[in-house]
């Protein structure tokens, strides 16, 4: 090659070269056989490992919980749980919170985003886990949002909640499936599928959920991070805003916020039906959550209720939620 000719090339090559790192990628520069070729290597995604809590994820270069709440800030939000006339003294702790959230914290599990967004996260979940287990009412002593993780089962069942039409997980002799859990579980199949999620046996166990608060925990964790379908978003996914809306989803009034959590948690349960209060009860928890860790309700975020949003998944769609589903 003829020395013009060769620096014309070197000079395209380290053009090339300039023009791909603005462009974020990693240039490797290799003289061949005389020749300059340049080889463009994909930016590897950078992970890192904080011992126990959080290793081997982009997520775990973030705070992990345990940076911004700390066991003074457990015992404020669920001040209660321990008073004698609560229904599981001595169950809950911060332990087993953290424990359990060491396992999904990799997943992006109140790790994602800045601190702010990550601490929104966490009062989001003890929101939904606050309001499921609270014993509190209008006039209890430091009010009703104080009284979370005053349960940890269904009292007085009227139920076995086993629906022997489901193969997957089908009912065990003698097992019941009433609620149970820091976002109660109901249902044989919810049961087999928390417990194919966290691999424990849940189906043949169902009462692991009352006797260890570790696995509570964690079955209220795979629920949150997990999507109901695979079409669908998880409620992490919904809050954090990672989830992306088709153009039924925005027709169907669902949009990324605290309201679609709901949604995807529970449905036709409370939502599309106004403010009733079983929707209001969670949404204040988690703004008084918001308050006590210093947030603040102001931060509560966008699309905080459910009050119009049509269901994911509806029992008996209605005609106009059919031809709104038909155009997804």
């Amino acid at each position: 090659m003829k020395r013009k000719t060769r620096n014309k090339v070197i000079v395209w090559t380290l053009a090339l070269a300039a023009a791909a790192i603005l462009v974020g990628g990693t240039i490797a520069l290799v003289l061949t056989a005389g020749t300059w070729k340049a080889q463009i290597k994909k930016s590897q995604e950078k992970i890192c490992n904080k011992g126990w809590e959080c290793s081997g994820s982009k997520y775990c270069c973030n705070d992990t919980i345990t940076d911004f709440f700390k066991v003074y800030q457990f015992e404020n939000l669920f001040a209660k749980r321990n008073t004698p006339v609560a229904h599981a003294v001595g169950f809950w702790d911060y332990q087993a919170f953290i424990t359990a959230a060491a396992l999904f914290e990799p997943q992006g599990f109140c790790t994602t985003g800045g601190k702010q967004m990550q601490m929104m996260e966490l009062c989001a979940f003890l929101g939904h886990v606050g309001a499921k287990t609270s014993c509190g009412y209008g006039v209890a002593t430091g009010g009703p949002t104080a009284w979370g993780l005053c349960y940890n089962h269904e009292m007085s069942p009227d139920q076995t909640y086993c629906d022997k039409t489901y193969t997957q997980w089908p009912c065990v002799e003698g097992a019941e499936y009433y609620g149970r859990g820091a976002i109660p579980v109901y249902w044989n199949y919810n049961y087999g599928a928390a417990g194919d999620g966290i691999k424990v046996d849940l189906l043949h166990h169902p009462e692991y959920l009352e006797q260890n608060a570790t696995l509570a925990f964690m079955a209220a964790m795979w629920r949150w991070m997990t999507p109901i379908k695979k079409s669908q978003p998880s409620a992490h996914e919904a809050f954090v805003g990672t989830w992306k809306p088709t153009k039924n989803d925005t027709l169907s009034k669902r949009l990324p916020g605290f309201g679609a959590t709901m949604n995807i948690l529970y449905g036709e349960s409370i939502c599309g039906k106004g403010f009733v209060d079983s929707m209001n009860v969670i949404i204040s928890h988690y703004q008084y959550y918001l308050d006590l860790m210093g947030v603040g309700r102001e931060h509560s975020g966008d699309n905080r209720d459910c009050a119009e949003q049509l269901p994911f998944n509806p029992s008996s769609p209605t005609d106009d939620q059919k031809q709104q589903q038909s155009g997804s």
